[in-house]
């Protein structure tokens, strides 16, 4: 299951879905498929973006890199993915 964790998710889903539903279908296979696998566009955070606190408990944080930039931040807890942050391009904090 994937679900939004916050608005900005909500928000920058529709803007992607928008412009880039091709991709974002891609995603959604992968998020839903095997979202911790590691590979070159899929990989935990580092620094300050590597644990993200929601709910009360601290969890790796995750990114999927789409193409033309775009960024999706997400956690997993169980079999849930949350999604922290969906940006349309790449985003500055990981330059």
């Amino acid at each position: 299951m994937v679900i939004p964790a916050t608005t900005n998710a909500v928000r920058g889903w529709k803007d992607l879905a928008a412009t880039r539903r091709s991709a974002l279908a891609d995603a959604w296979d992968l998020l839903t498929a095997d979202p911790t696998r590691t590979s070159p566009t899929m990989h935990t955070l580092r620094g300050d973006l590597q644990f993200v606190a929601h709910g009360g408990r601290t969890h790796e944080q995750w990114q999927l890199e789409l193409p033309g930039g775009a960024r999706i931040w997400y956690y997993v807890d169980d079999s849930t993915v949350y999604l922290v942050k969906v940006h349309t391009r790449h985003p500055n904090q990981t330059k």
